[in-house]
């Protein structure tokens, strides 16, 4: 598979829940032996050095103020250490450097936010100070506590409980990046842009994306009714039946000669998926098919190294993306190795806004060395690494400690993956809130990409209509950017595609 410069064992990237995880190795857990278990595992780390004196000055007024909510004693000393060890980390390993002030203050507020609901145990204050400050970075960084980062391993194995949403926070509210297809969520017709208002009569405003999911999970058979909000739509309940998720990663069906490859997510099953998908395809059709489409529509991403091996499994050689940030142990590159499980055949990847994080990875590096022609509309533009850094005796800080770069240099981050040929809609919908750039406190995009070449752009009633691919329990209809895709392989170029489907030009 693909020539690593460094092993997977080193680093293992997850883009899961909140669009982006990543686990590095580092201490967890309490070491036996006299004092307490933050103490010793602080110590263990070598993590008592002292900050820069006005750093110091900034963390003691963040320990001044939570002495003021709560009585002292031992287990204050041990949640300050534990503050202490999080700023540590994140001052240090935070993507970019952020200011101290800034930070503390943040903490503070969150603090005095919780106390003035209720009066918190030491924990409580702390864990409402880290919560502010992480969500104060960008969407995609927060605190875990002990509950939060145990469940936080679930989604990289292709089964859990819950609706079947992938999601992110949105002006307080949670934004749904993408339905997992085949799931409660997608047959009750959640979409992607979605934000859920209510759940169960109960508000989301005020609370973290954590807390929010974890008012979303029950038992598989419970019903849960969440107030919508969609543009263009007035507010309306949609009630959906909690169950096992169960995803499918890959799915497969041959069109004629042509085959179509589905990747819903990029869990721990799209290696095995693709191999048996080939394996099946072409004892199906009795040799190799004349083309392929890739289809990751909606595909909210996943594990990065499953996102390498779907993109070297089509490529013979060069890069398929690099992660880099602050430190040197956050600067990487991952090469494709030879062996094109397609043999070269044509091939086109499907994509459009609820594509995000490993399957943009996967289309800019097939874009990027001409291995296979992208179409639909653009990505959503998630292309930060979130790093999960457990923290003393329980929790872990979830923190975006690097970009991803696509093979041609610019990094993916509030920019996405344009399309080779743009699919339209008659009327254009207005794109508000559809992507990462939208989110608040969003990362931007780096400032010095180069101009977009001029991309051709066909209307969605131009395309030829497809039956959609076979969907379990779902009735079958027309697909027409499915069936842009099975037009342009039928012609064999791009030119005769274009002049056969009424393009226009689009800078």
């Amino acid at each position: 598979m693909a020539n690593w410069r460094s092993s997977p064992q080193k680093i293992l990237v997850v883009i899961s829940l909140f669009l982006g995880l990543a686990l590095l190795p580092t201490v967890s857990g309490c070491v036996q032996g006299p004092g307490s278990p933050i103490n010793q595992v602080i110590q263990a780390v070598g993590d008592l050095q002292p900050f820069p004196e006005a750093t110091e000055q900034e963390y003691q007024r963040f320990a001044n103020t939570f002495q003021k909510h709560n009585v002292g004693g031992e287990e204050a000393d041990d949640q300050l250490k534990y503050f202490r060890f999080a700023f540590k980390r994140i001052r240090t390993s935070y993507v970019r450097r952020v200011d101290d002030a800034k930070l503390i203050d943040a903490a503070i507020k969150g603090m005095d936010e919780i106390d003035t609901k209720l009066k918190a145990a030491p924990s409580g204050l702390v864990e409402a100070a880290l919560d502010a400050m992480t969500k104060s970075l960008d969407p995609h960084s927060g605190f875990m506590n002990g509950q939060e980062f145990r469940e936080s391993f679930v989604h990289t194995k292709g089964e859990f409980g819950g609706l079947g949403i992938e999601v992110t926070m949105q002006d307080g509210l949670v934004k749904v990046v993408a339905p997992i297809e085949d799931t409660p969520a997608a047959r009750a017709g959640m979409q992607s842009g979605d934000l859920i208002v209510q759940v169960d009569g109960e508000p989301i405003k005020g609370l973290s994306l954590a807390q929010a999911v974890r008012r979303m999970r029950g038992r598989p058979g419970e019903a849960i009714d969440l107030l919508v909000r969609r543009e263009g739509h007035a507010d309306f309940m949609i009630q959906i039946v909690r169950a096992i998720i169960k995803v499918r990663a890959v799915r497969w069906q041959n069109m004629g000669s042509i085959a179509y490859i589905r990747v819903s997510r990029f869990s721990e099953r799209v290696q095995s998926g693709i191999a048996k998908a080939f394996t099946d395809i072409r004892k199906e059709l009795g040799g190799a098919p004349t083309g392929v489409v890739l289809d990751l529509r909606n595909n909210p991403g996943g594990l990065l190294d499953q996102s390498i091996v779907l993109a070297d499994a089509f490529l013979d050689d060069g890069e398929i993306v690099s992660v880099r940030g602050r430190t040197t142990s956050n600067q990487r590159s991952f090469l494709a190795s030879d062996g094109d499980l397609a043999a070269g055949i044509p091939m086109i990847i499907l994509v459009n806004g609820g594509s995000a994080s490993a399957s943009e990875i996967v289309a800019s590096a097939l874009k990027h060395h001409n291995r296979a022609t992208v179409m639909g509309t653009q990505t959503f533009g998630k292309g930060s690494v979130q790093t999960i850094i457990p923290m003393p005796r329980e929790g872990a800080l979830r923190l975006t400690t690097a970009l991803y770069y696509g093979a041609d240099g610019h990094t993916i981050q509030a920019r996405g993956v344009l399309p080779d040929i743009l699919i339209v809609p008659k009327k254009a919908p207005v794109s508000k809130g559809r992507r990462e750039s939208d989110l608040p406190g969003a990362i931007p995009a780096e400032k010095d990409v180069l101009k977009q070449a001029v991309t051709p752009k066909i209307l969605v009633t131009n395309c030829p209509a497809a039956a959609a691919p076979r969907r379990t329990g779902r009735e079958r209809k027309e697909d027409r950017v499915l069936g842009c895709a099975l037009a342009y392989l039928a012609t064999g170029s791009k030119e005769k595609f274009l002049a056969a489907h009424g393009v226009q030009r689009q800078m």
